[in-house]
């Protein structure tokens, strides 16, 4: 038999376990690869999700229901004008009534009224200020709000309204204004001796007056109403009254002074300011100018107002100013008073000036020669009612 010859081994499968093994290892790294990146990714998209959050809830989407923002009422004059003020005390005045356009004005709780306006209308004469409007149509003295009157406020606002009359009604008043003059007080009854003992009122009787013009219902007219008055374009009631104390004498501070603070009656103090430079005693009383260094007697034995040129007088009043900050109205020293006096108190700036001859102040009184009501010693309260009511 012949032979064909012995046939070779088979290949050795070593290899082919080699390779096997190589695929399964490419194949695990491949799945372990896929998972570090999809690990990976989800990480960079969670931290892409967390930082896109805010953006997203800064620009909502519009929603077709969303409240529209509500405009700011615009605030009221009055509440503008508090505004402008950190003052706890300021009080918004308001002005009401037919041809009032006057405009809100800041006033200061507790202290008196001061610069009130006084309008003017054609065919017409202011009648005041009031409290309520029913008062204003009744013209009611206690209801009438000026310059003698404390500021009170309710949430820091008042309004005040406006009466009127007519000319005629304003003629047909005749209102005859009395100006009072009180010099030096005594704690005496019997009075003060020597030649100045008139001068002096006993101050059991000023307290009485003070008590009788308190209760009495009078008004009393600051002192640029009664410049309105003399001109005719302010109703004054007759029921007025003007109270006032030459001097500032020492007895005017120690006894007079408090009885105008018990009973609330608006006075003025005539100083010489020369010689006496005092702040009010109360807020009841107003310092108004007697010259500052001419209540002296000049060569003639007259006063230095009218013997002085009215350069001189000007130049005096206004140091005289400048010591009570306000000018309006001053009293002669003596009562002595010339046209070169009436000059020379234009020349600075004064309007109204207060003699001491007897009288009342009536529509078309000359300015600068206001009467007076002198009150001397012993006039008790029976005496003034018969001069003012």
């Amino acid at each position: 038999m012949a032979t064909f010859g012995t046939p070779e081994p088979a290949p050795p499968r070593a290899p082919r376990r080699r390779r096997g093994r190589l695929f399964a290892g490419i194949a695990i790294g491949v799945v372990l690869l896929a998972a570090v990146v999809g690990t990976v990714t989800a990480i960079g998209m969670a931290g892409a999700g967390t930082d896109a959050a805010p953006a997203a809830a800064a620009t909502p989407a519009a929603s077709p229901h969303a409240t529209p923002t509500p405009t700011p009422t615009p605030r009221t004059p009055e509440e503008q004008l508090l505004a402008t003020t950190t003052d706890p005390a300021a009080c918004a005045v308001s002005f009401a009534g037919d041809g009032i356009t006057d405009a809100p004005v800041l006033q200061t709780q507790g202290t008196l009224y001061a610069g009130l306006p006084i309008p003017s209308r054609e065919g017409q004469v202011f009648a005041g200020w009031y409290a309520t409007p029913a008062d204003a149509a009744a013209l009611a003295i206690p209801g009438r709000v000026n310059g003698s009157e404390p500021v009170a406020c309710v949430d820091r606002h008042v309004t005040l309204h406006a009466a009127w009359v007519s000319p005629e009604q304003n003629a047909a008043e005749a209102a005859r204004i009395p100006i009072l003059m009180y010099h030096q007080f005594t704690a005496k009854p019997e009075g003060e001796s020597g030649w100045l003992r008139g001068n002096y009122t006993y101050i059991g009787d000023f307290d009485a007056h003070l008590a009788h013009i308190a209760s009495g219902g009078f008004y009393l007219p600051t002192w640029d109403e009664l410049s309105a008055f003399i001109d005719g374009r302010l109703f004054l009631p007759n029921h007025s009254v003007i109270v006032t104390d030459d001097d500032a004498d020492q007895s005017w501070f120690d006894l007079a002074a408090p009885v105008v603070s018990t009973y609330r009656v608006l006075t003025t103090s005539f100083m010489i300011t020369a010689y006496r430079q005092d702040p009010a005693p109360n807020p009841y009383v107003l310092r108004r100018s007697h010259t500052h260094d001419m209540h002296q007697a000049g060569d003639n034995g007259k006063g230095r107002m009218v013997n002085w040129s009215a350069d001189q007088i000007a130049a005096d009043m206004e140091a005289s100013a400048a010591v009570l900050g306000v000018k309006e109205i001053m009293a002669y020293p003596y009562g002595h008073y010339n046209d070169t006096a009436k000059q020379g108190l234009r020349q600075a700036g004064w309007e109204m000036a207060r003699t001491i001859e007897p009288g009342y102040v009536t529509i078309g009184t000359d300015k600068l020669a206001l009467p007076t009501v002198r009150i001397n010693y012993g006039m008790g309260v029976d005496a003034l009612i018969g001069l003012i009511g």
